[in-house]
């Protein structure tokens, strides 16, 4: 499904973090074009 698109993610700091859910994409063929770890508080 998401086999050649380009990801942004945005993770949160108290549930699951950019890196996380960037490390379940690994090795897949997507190009992360933004990562990052906010507090939406």
């Amino acid at each position: 499904m998401l086999e050649g698109k380009k990801i942004i993610i945005l993770g949160d700091r108290d549930g699951i973090p950019a890196p996380a859910m960037a490390n379940c994409l690994a090795g897949k063929n997507v190009e992360i074009v933004y990562s990052a770890t906010e507090c939406y508080v």
